[in-house]
């Protein structure tokens, strides 16, 4: 009986071992989930700054073309409205005299049935 003792108690520390062995691996796993997940969110806010950047630095470049765009949009706007001020009494007065000055023909296509 003693024999057999001794060899549940074998079992016993071998099963308390194998306990603290699997919450070893477990603590081990966790850290290493832990590891990771802070190694990405350093990588993505790597990446995050790099792009903001690139942002930066393209919105800059395109700012000093956009201000041309501005002025010279200002420019034609300015020439377009002088223009109007200056001809668009006569352009009405031409388009109405068209309009109203219609000369009604017959189409040249047009033939004369006989029945």
């Amino acid at each position: 009986m003693a024999a057999n003792s001794q060899g549940i108690q074998t079992l016993l520390e071998a099963e308390k071992e194998a306990a603290k062995v699997v919450a070893k691996a477990r603590q081990y796993r966790i850290q290493k989930l832990k590891d990771a997940r802070s190694e990405a969110a350093k990588e993505i806010e790597e990446y995050k700054a790099a792009k903001d950047a690139e942002f930066k630095k393209f919105e800059s470049e395109t700012s000093s073309s956009q201000s041309t765009i501005d002025t010279t949009t200002k420019d034609q706007l300015a020439t377009l409205d002088s223009d109007i001020k200056k001809n668009g009494d006569a352009a009405t007065k031409k388009i109405v005299g068209r309009v109203l000055s219609v000369e009604p023909k017959l189409h040249p296509n047009l033939q004369k049935i006989e029945a």
